[in-house]
């Protein structure tokens, strides 16, 4: 195993270091890395492009050295106490696309992680797994599991600077699967995914009609001139038919799909025509889109907060939804479903992640980035789960005062009846009986209305909406949630899909192809497949690929990124990258992530998910328009076999090229060098050779030479520097 895994590093590092062709004495004479930013200018006299030696992405670590040529002292001497230094590298720039400012990464990468889960998903899960007790799993799963995974995602993408395809291919041409897998999920997701903006942009435009189409039932209308309302809408709730005839036009299985959804599927069309129109120049256009989509969330958000404070109720809902349980604790499935919400909120292993990083100059802090947004994406579920349950503790509270009405109505006729009875001698025995009998008095209960929430698309298009219907101005608010919603949804899905065009790109399939010219036949191809959830049993379709597309194969990917890093790459080596990109060491806290606790999360995650679908079984819930409700079936055959392909087709790739690589046989040919400017980074951040500590040896078998153990490449110190000195591009 140490043998295989040696060979597979050795082979890896050749195609990761470019040789060096300038000697080392004539690389100190050539022009100065750093300058102090004072409106640096090129040599021609215009501003420096963005890029390594942007000032939006200096590295403030305390230990940067700035190394200035002679002839630069006078733009030091100007910029004395003013500037920064700024990573000017010996070899050149590199010539990949980047981001055209720091906030743009920050503000892309956040949008594409912050998504529709933390406002309808996030919520539910909270109170229906202990309240505040859930936050206790939900933060354990965070740092053992989703702070590290991203923070590797980030700095693989950073260091090889590729889509996930040819990053991990470049981490050894046997791991290369696990980039087409990311890739295939990736695409998987977003043709389902697409189908929630096009439903938001559906009730978008039905909120702007005088009266909300959801307020009332509709009323059926008989030849003789009467009417009366509709039996399906009158057994559900105007909210639930609303949904579930007029939007999906739902069919009453999966197996009888019935009329075809000519709303939805224009409101698809648009849907895709929008998600290309933010992609259409890669990241310089869907960088300027994410100064809406990343922040107009927010705003709505924050509008929610104020107006939902001021509701009656408010306290009770945010009260149930934070209240403790500590019993839940006790329970495998709620740390099983906060590992798989942290994992799915923070968009692990679709590949997004490492094509954003890829953008960034070689010397960002991947570090701080990583902690920013994770941090950022679980207040927002704890924000969003205080908006959403202030507007809930209304709903609940309404009807709770509703039900009061109804059972003291009851009483009091109940009482009426009494008296006459008691005044009267006329009646007989079995009417007095009758009359003094207790009548069937309504249930009552605040917390059980409080418990009748839902998550997905139970939450955003029924009871949110049911409470939006008692707000002043019903319009104004639906507006607003539902473009909120589709801001959620739309740089979450162009940033998934940013990850199948990068990958496809670096991969030079087709070379010839213009990049927008390749988003838009990815578009194209992906609005025809996503036809198949405009019909009535569309929905069905969308809850299996919402199930399956993404779940297993995602958390297979990421446990195979983790052994990747850990056991092919090596840890060293890769803390070693961390630090000459960020000037940082990573700690051992994160190598034991990387080497131990983040696998063996993923691993029970997986084993817990496939017991539970084997325990419980797997099914739909489908919609019985006479009891104005849904109850569960199971999944067709046909349908499993969907499911079986589904997983299938993406986690495959990782054992067969693998396979075919030990027959000779190459699926990805990618052999172009990562650019990585490693001497030029040590000298910048001042980086001395990292002695092998103790606990490194115990921990993680990284010997003093620098070679590891334990199915780790075998590799010394003395190879990585031969490297270095030969790394220039």
């Amino acid at each position: 195993m140490a043998n295989t895994a040696h060979l597979v590093r050795r082979q890896s590092s050749r195609d990761l270091n470019p040789q060096r062709s300038l000697d080392r004495l004539e690389m100190k004479e050539m022009r100065g890395r750093l300058v102090e930013h004072n409106g640096a200018v090129t040599s021609g006299g215009h501003s420096t492009s963005y890029g390594a030696t942007n000032v939006a992405f200096d590295d403030t670590s305390p230990n940067t050295k700035a190394i200035l040529k002679p002839a630069d002292d006078m733009v030091s001497k100007m910029g004395s106490g003013e500037g920064k230094p700024i990573f000017r590298p010996e070899a050149g720039e590199d010539d990949r696309e980047s981001w055209d400012s720091k906030l743009t990464f920050l503000l892309a990468t956040v949008g594409y992680a912050v998504g529709l889960g933390n406002v309808w998903r996030f919520p539910y899960l909270a109170q229906k797994n202990g309240g505040g007790a859930f936050l206790i799993p939900y933060f354990v799963m965070l740092a053992i599991e989703g702070i590290p995974m991203f923070y590797l995602e980030l700095a693989i993408g950073q260091r090889l600077r590729k889509g996930a395809i040819g990053v991990w291919n470049q981490v050894s041409p046997y791991l290369g699967g696990i980039g087409i897998s990311s890739a295939v999920v990736s695409f998987n997701v977003a043709l389902y995914y697409n189908t929630i903006i096009a439903w938001c942009l559906f009730y978008f435009v039905q909120s702007f009609q005088s009266e909300l189409p959801w307020a009332e039932c509709p009323n059926v209308y008989f030849e003789n001139g009467t009417y009366t309302p509709e039996p399906e809408c009158v057994a559900s709730t105007p909210t639930q038919y609303f949904w579930y005839r007029t939007t999906l036009m739902v069919s009453e299985d999966i197996d009888t799909p019935q009329a075809f959804n000519w709303k939805i599927a224009f409101a698809l069309v648009i849907a895709w025509i929008l998600v290309y129109m933010c992609m259409i120049k890669g990241i310089a256009s869907s960088g300027k889109v994410v100064y809406v989509t990343a922040t107009f969330p927010y705003i709505v958000l924050i509008i929610f907060f104020f107006r939902g404070v001021t509701l009656r109720g408010m306290s009770d809902g945010v009260k149930h939804l934070f209240t403790p349980k500590w019993y839940t604790l006790a329970d495998p499935v709620v740390w099983l479903e906060a590992g798989t919400q942290i994992f799915f909120s923070l968009g692990l292993a679709f590949g997004g992640l490492i094509a954003f990083s890829s953008y960034n100059p070689v010397n960002n802090n991947c570090y701080r980035d990583a902690i920013m947004v994770s941090m950022t994406n679980c207040f927002t579920s704890m924000f969003a789960g205080i908006v959403v349950f202030s507007v809930i503790g209304f709903k609940a509270t309404l009807n709770y005062e509703k039900c009061l009405e109804e059972r003291n109505a009851t009483l009091a006729l109940w009482s009426s009846r009494l008296a006459e009875v008691t005044s009267s001698s006329d009646l007989t025995t079995y009417s007095a009986e009758m009359a003094t009998s207790p009548p069937t008095l309504p249930e009552c209960d605040l917390e059980k209305e409080l418990d009748n929430s839902a998550a997905g698309t139970g939450l955003a298009f029924i009871i949110f909406t049911e409470a939006i219907n008692q707000f002043p101005g019903a319009q104004f608010w639906s507006v607003l949630f539902f473009l909120m919603l589709f801001t959620l949804g739309i740089d979450s899905q162009f940033g998934t899909l940013e990850g199948v065009v990068t990958s496809i790109v670096d991969m030079k399939l087709f070379p010839n192809l213009r990049k927008e010219i390749l988003t838009g036949v990815m578009c194209l191809i992906c609005c025809i497949i996503s036809m198949s959830f405009a019909h009535g049993a569309g929905n069905y379709v969308f809850i299996l690929f919402d199930n399956f597309s993404g779940n297993f194969p995602l958390l297979i990917i990421a446990l195979c990124e983790c052994i990747a890093v850990s056991y092919v790459y090596g840890l060293k080596r890769f803390a070693d990258d961390i630090e000459m990109m960020t000037g940082t060491r990573p700690g051992l806290y994160w190598l034991i992530c990387w080497k131990y606790l983040s696998p063996l999360a993923m691993m029970l995650i997986l084993i817990a998910s496939v017991v539970e679908i084997v325990v419980d079984g797997s099914g739909y819930p489908a919609w019985v328009a006479s009891k104005g409700d849904t109850e569960r079936k199971q999944w067709p055959i046909w349908a499993l076999a969907l499911i079986t392909l589904l997983i299938l087709v993406a986690v495959l790739w990782i054992p067969i090229v693998a396979i075919c690589r030990a027959f000779g046989i190459v699926i990805i040919d990618d052999n172009e060098k990562a650019w990585f400017p490693a001497q030029d980074l040590k000298e910048f951040h001042g980086i001395v050779e990292h002695e092998v500590t103790v606990a490194e040896t115990l921990l993680f078998c990284i010997r003093p030479d620098g070679s590891e153990g334990l199915c780790c490449p075998t590799r010394g110190t003395g190879d990585d520097d031969d490297d270095e000195d030969d790394d220039l591009t």
